[in-house]
């Protein structure tokens, strides 16, 4: 899964975005429990890589929730 940027979230709808919010944090603590376990993981960059994403979604959601309370 490509990591999403800015432009590529603000399209999504409000439940989508929640959907990948929902897949990134379960991939994310796949990855974790592998490195913990001792395992090897096939891409150490991939963690960083959906931790960013993640708070990428996070930031536009709470920009968005603002946006609507202003207007309001």
């Amino acid at each position: 899964m490509p990591i999403l940027r800015k432009r590529e979230i603000r399209q999504l709808l409000p439940e989508e975005r929640e959907k990948k919010l929902e897949e990134l944090r379960t991939e994310l603590v796949h990855l974790r429990t592998m490195v913990a376990s001792g395992g090897t993981v096939e891409n150490p960059a991939r963690i960083k890589e959906i931790r960013r994403t993640i708070a990428r979604l996070l930031t536009i959601k709470a920009q968005q929730s603002k946006e609507g309370v202003k207007t309001k």
